[in-house]
This record gives C-alpha cells, structure tokens and sequence, in this order.
C-alpha cells in the first residue's frame, strides 16, 4: 500500500495522444512565475501523465488524491501532506521540500524537480516534474485545482500541454469520487519514495501491469 501512495507522488496515468502543432508550444510549456504563497492550501489532482513505471495501472485504481501544502519556519521550506485513495483504501504521506525561485525540489536518494505551466483556470496547479534515480529518469505531467473538476478548456490545455512534452495523453480522475478524511496518521513520505524507485523488480511488475491494464481498457 506504501508503494502504491508514493508513487502518486511521482504519476501518473496513459493513454496515447496527437501530436500538438509546433507553433502553439512555446508558450504552452514555458515555465511560470509563482510565489511560495501561491502554492500554499489544499490541492486536488486532477489528472496528469506519467512514465513511470505502474502509473497506468495505479491510475486506474486510484479514486482520489489531494494535497495540503503549508509554511514552515525555514522560508524556503514547504511541508507536504499527501492523502489518496487507492484500492477503496485511504493512507496518506508527509514529506518536507525546498521551494524557490518558483521551483520545487526535492534532494534525497533520488532527486526531484517541479516547475509550473500556463493553465487556463486561476486556480490551478499544472505541474511538470523531472525524477532521477540512479541512472533512471521519469517524467510527470500532473494537473491540480483547488476544486474537485475544472472547465473542458481547462483540460484541453493540459492535454495540449502534455503533446508538446511529447507524454501520452494524460487520464483524468472523475470528479465524481469521495475525498479522503484530513485525519488519517501520515507515513514519512520520501523513504517510501525512495525504496519505490529503487526497486527494479517493481518497475518490472509495472510495466508488465502496465501492459495489462492496456490490453483490457483501451
């Protein structure tokens, strides 16, 4: 059940998608400015894109995620609580991050960096996040609001986006699902997403689960 939290983390959900043209992708993934207070409160996901490996089949077992991110006493430091719902089962995940000049990064055993695109809603998050372990790479494409569902505009957006990031076209959550209690006891969130990456035989088991879940929902 750890793993299957921590890789949320991290997501997220495939399909295959078109090619975006050209012309529209500069402006569509060049990075914005935010401030720490911007990225303050609570966050629902939305939908989003993923490589890693599981995150096809994770998708489809995961009802819902959100984030409650808050201040700490170092300026440049945000705390994380991480709450999902995945095999009708509710767990949740704390971890600290640095946050500066409108970048999220995390430097653990592995090494995580999160900048913030365009959407066309004011409030929401669009996140593209680069993780490296060891010698592997993943890329995520992940969507947030501060509410459950955002304008088709909004979406279309964000699957343009992710053609211009050449990522499949992400899955979106259905905003019809039941949002996880706040009180749930947090495991401490980036040792568990350590031991995930560095787990070669569960990237195995997620692409072979991967390949599964494709064979029967597409």
């Amino acid at each position: 059940m750890k793993c299957a939290a921590a890789a949320v983390v991290l997501l997220s959900l495939l399909s295959v998608g078109r090619s975006a043209p050209l012309s529209d992708c500069d402006s569509l993934v060049k990075p914005i400015t935010i401030s720490s207070e911007d990225m303050l409160g609570k966050w629902l996901y939305i939908g989003g894109s993923s490589d890693l490996p599981g995150s096809r089949s994770l998708g489809r077992l995961l009802s819902s995620v959100w984030l409650n991110i808050t201040a700490t006493t170092q300026s440049n430091i945000l705390n994380i609580v991480q709450t999902q719902r995945t095999y009708d089962t509710c767990s949740s995940l704390v971890y600290n991050v640095t946050f500066e000049n409108s970048t999220l990064i995390i430097d653990h055993s592995f090494y995580l960096k999160e900048v913030y695109l365009p959407t066309d809603c004011s409030d929401c998050l669009a996140v593209h996040e680069e993780i490296t372990s060891g010698k592997d790479t993943f890329i995520s494409f992940l969507l947030f609001s501060r509410g459950k569902s955002v304008s088709a505009a909004a979406v279309e957006m964000f699957k343009r986006q992710a053609e211009c990031l050449q990522m499949p076209s992400p899955i979106m959550i259905d905003p019809n699902y039941e949002i996880c209690p706040d009180d749930i006891l947090p495991s401490e969130g980036l040792s568990v997403l350590n031991n995930l990456l560095e787990m070669k035989m569960v990237h195995r088991v997620g692409r072979f689960l991967d390949s599964i879940f494709d064979m029967f929902m597409n």
